[in-house]
């Protein structure tokens, strides 16, 4: 079998390398560390570069103005922007894009995916809180009314809140199913409130008091928010990947350059096994993620039982098991290693470290994700 990466993938792949080799590493504080200081909020200006290069466009279908390719794609270029804590909503706005090119009507499509794809309209999707994926109910509920769908509930930590031109909310129909509506900023019945996250990041408290959106805005796809869900915590691992990169590179120079007894500590053994260790979890962390984003891109999503695959969920969840903990000890032996200098706020690790935080908890920490993983392996056990 060949794992390496296509023509198209490495294309994207260089093409990321080339633009985010200009961005220096966020460097703000956050507002939990710092008297009221906040992270700038969205990077147009790389939001822009990233449109021209067509880093944007990529699972988009050549019809809306993109090229066509898979999730590995998206997550090649994931990967390179969390080296350096882009500040962009490209994971967001790519897989709602994608998730309304994949299950949503022709006419949805048509509005959103060639302005997406453009880099014009920018998407983000309200995927923390509450979420279904314990089984319990999702924090907004939904129900038809005419040409339209009324919205009430609340989601809390929705990334982007406030620079996403459209907030895909996942909910629960009068039936029980998960529907997907995209609501627009702005809408009637419609109000943020202000959140931060670990990393200082604005967040943006949505609530839903009567909202009407049109019914051409609402997925009723079965598995749309499934696949969405699945996708975002695929993306979520290549962005703890990246970073973990990140810092077990910056923590490689710098054990390299600092001596005492008169050597650099990096040729002490005790050192050199703590990193080692950490670039195994990073290995851990990328064959897992690339298992996971071709998994979610093969038509074989649902598995089968009597010795068959597992669900692709269950790939996702080995997938953020890993990302989760192993992005966890990545920052935690790089702030080790670095002694007192990685404590520095003039230094970029405690950013990294603060984004790592973020990154492990997000859609779920390695616990829940265990919790899902044990009970997909016995139902399909009984399958």
């Amino acid at each position: 079998m060949d794992f390496t990466f296509t023509e198209e993938q490495q294309a994207a792949l260089e093409a990321a390398k080339a633009i985010f080799a200009g961005v220096a590493p966020d460097g703000v504080p956050s507002p939990a560390l710092t008297s009221g200081a906040v992270a700038e909020d969205f990077d147009r200006a790389l939001w822009a570069k990233l449109a021209d290069a067509d880093l944007l466009s990529l699972l988009t279908a050549p019809e809306y103005g993109g090229s066509g390719l898979d999730p590995i794609a998206l997550c090649l270029v994931l990967r390179e922007s969390a080296k350096v804590l882009a500040r962009v909503p490209l994971l967001e706005s790519c897989a709602a894009a994608y998730a309304v090119q994949l299950h949503g009507g022709d006419e949805l499509k048509r509005a959103v995916l060639e302005s997406a794809a453009r880099g014009g309209t920018v998407l983000t999707v309200a995927a923390n809180g509450r979420t279904g994926h314990d089984g319990a109910e999702l924090a907004v509920s939904a129900r038809p009314d005419g040409d339209h769908w009324i919205l009430d509930g609340l989601q809390t930590g929705v990334p982007w809140a406030y620079d996403a031109d459209i907030t895909v909310v996942p909910a629960t129909a009068p039936d029980g199913r998960a529907v997907l509506a995209l609501v627009p900023r702005g809408l009637s019945g419609l109000a943020l409130a202000e959140q931060f996250s670990t990393s200082g990041e604005r967040l943006g408290e949505l609530r839903l008091d009567a909202a009407r959106v049109d019914a051409r805005d609402v997925i009723t796809a079965d598995g749309a928010w499934d696949f969405l869900r699945d996708l975002l915590a695929t993306g979520t691992c290549a962005l703890a990947l990246g970073l973990g990169t990140g810092v077990l590179g910056m923590t490689s120079e710098y054990t390299g350059k600092r001596e005492q007894f008169g050597f650099p500590v990096a040729t002490f053994q005790a050192v050199a096994m703590q990193a080692a260790d950490r670039y195994i979890d990073l290995r851990a962390m990328e064959v897992t993620l690339w298992q996971a984003a071709w998994r979610i891109g093969s038509p074989d999503r649902a598995g089968a039982g009597n010795g068959g695959p597992l669900p692709v969920s269950g790939d996702v969840a080995v997938a953020k098991i890993w990302a989760s903990d192993g992005v966890r000890r990545v920052v935690q032996t790089a702030q080790h290693l670095h002694g007192g200098f990685g404590a520095d706020t003039d230094y970029p690790l405690h950013r990294y470290h603060a984004w790592a935080k973020h990154l492990e908890l997000a859609l779920g920490p390695a616990a829940a994700h265990e919790d899902a993983l044990g009970d997909l392996l016995a139902a399909h056990s009984l399958s």
